[in-house]
């Protein structure tokens, strides 16, 4: 959410963003907002003047019923309830209109960093830089199910009969490689002076609303029946919002966390045959980062967040690239993204393995999060980062592809090979 006063005296740079973001239907929002702003601001002016003649009106009764002059005093009375109703009638005008700023400042969306690209959807993203070499081999790459199942690590009719689509039991080996990744990422996380968490999984409405836009919680999120709360997509929203309406000393930043949580997501829509299997489902772990820190620094946060990823995923063999996210594939509140894709040898193409954002002060406004200036009285608001260390099983189609040897076997990383109890090697079942 943008700061008022700077959509009041910069009304054309903000739809000029608007543009830049091809969200052309939200261009009258800005005027609508400057004018409910503006009779908010008159409303509260003649407010504030009502209740200070008042005030003095009101001193003034006590003296003319001293002196004698009821009439006069009586009169004075009637003032003093005449402005009474006129300020009843202001105070209600006020909450209306800044209902009607509220609810525009909310859809419109956040300025992008100049150097984002400019684009209409993800097809134009651009490709920043790769890391490792993309290798085909000569012997055929499965389907990662069928990789899986070779291994006698995935059930998905149990998963259907009990859940229906979008989920899965894993088992045996699969299931310890998916658990060991993730021991993996929070020890490589605390390593990077992360402070690791593990969050409430379910948060209320206030929250949701503050760390993301309306399109990304209807289409994302699981509400409970009945309860203020809803299931988490991402231990993002719960660790954004564990600083909701707090006043942070500076020389307490920056914040620097990794949090471990299951995400449960609808994934609206239909998705080809690449979709399926444990690419796009309902419930899935994941291993987070999350910064908040001061405004001047969530640049160079940003950089080393994606950063982290890439030297993550480096680490268990598998080639990744980076890919900048145009204006037009960035959701509101984002000031800057890029994601991280990893190498798939069966496709012989990158998919998203993660996500990594700067969302400036957009949450941190919606949020009330808050820094005190050191030696100083002054408030400002924080800014926020988040970005995927891992989110297995997803992970697991890259892992296990780029792993996987002629004989049906998939090698283990020298990284993760302690908590896989020193297994070198996953060796196919024998049917």
């Amino acid at each position: 959410m943008l700061d008022m006063k700077f959509v009041r005296n910069n009304p054309e740079i903000v739809k000029e963003n608007i543009r830049k973001k091809f969200q052309d239907q939200k261009l009258p929002l800005v005027d609508e907002v400057i004018e409910f702003d503006k009779k908010f601001r008159a409303a509260k002016t003649r407010c504030d003047e009502l209740r200070n003649q008042r005030n003095v009106i009101s001193k003034q009764i006590g003296a003319l019923m001293a002196q004698g002059k009821k009439e006069e005093a009586e009169a004075a009375k009637a003032q003093v309830k005449a402005m009474a109703d006129e300020m009843a009638q202001l105070e209600e005008d006020e909450k209306v209109y800044a209902e009607e700023v509220k609810s525009r400042m909310m859809v419109i969306p956040n300025i992008i960093d100049p150097s984002v690209p400019i684009g209409k959807d993800d097809s134009e993203n651009v490709e920043i830089q790769r890391y490792g070499e993309p290798v085909v081999p000569d012997y055929p790459i499965p389907y990662h199910v069928d990789i899986m199942e070779t291994l006698d690590g995935i059930d998905l009719d149990s998963a259907r009969r009990t859940s229906g689509n979008g989920f899965y039991y894993l088992k045996g080996d699969i299931a310890r490689l998916h658990s060991s990744i993730l021991s993996y990422a929070r020890d490589f996380m605390i390593g990077r002076g992360f402070t690791y968490y593990i969050p409430p999984f379910m948060i209320r409405s206030d929250v949701v609303k503050g760390v993301m836009s309306f399109a990304e919680m209807e289409n994302m999120m699981y509400k409970i029946e009945g309860e203020d709360l809803y299931l988490i997509g991402t231990s993002e929203h719960s660790m954004i919002g564990k600083f909701i309406d707090t006043i942070n000393d500076e020389a307490a930043l920056p914040q620097t966390l990794t949090s471990y949580s299951p995400c449960f997501r609808k994934e609206v829509g239909a998705h080809g045959i690449e979709e399926r299997g444990v690419y796009r489902i309902h419930q899935f772990e994941k291993q987070e980062m999350i910064v908040v820190c001061k405004p001047e620094d969530s640049m160079a946060w940003y950089d080393k967040l994606w950063q982290n990823t890439v030297d993550f995923f480096r680490t268990l063999d598998i080639p990744v690239r980076t890919l900048e996210c145009c204006s037009g594939d960035l959701a509101d509140l984002k000031v800057k993204s890029c994601d991280v894709e990893a190498w798939s040898p069966r496709q012989q193409k990158y998919f998203e393995v993660g996500s990594c954002s700067n969302l400036g002060d957009a949450q941190a406004r919606r949020l009330g999060i808050r820094v005190r200036k050191e030696g100083s009285k002054e408030l400002y608001f924080a800014h926020t980062l988040n970005n995927t260390v891992v989110a297995p099983p997803r992970m697991l189609i890259a892992f296990l592809e780029n792993n996987l040897q002629a004989d049906g076997s998939v090698r283990i990383p020298k990284a993760l090979q302690p908590y896989m109890g020193g297994q070198e090697l996953l060796q196919p079942s024998v049917r």
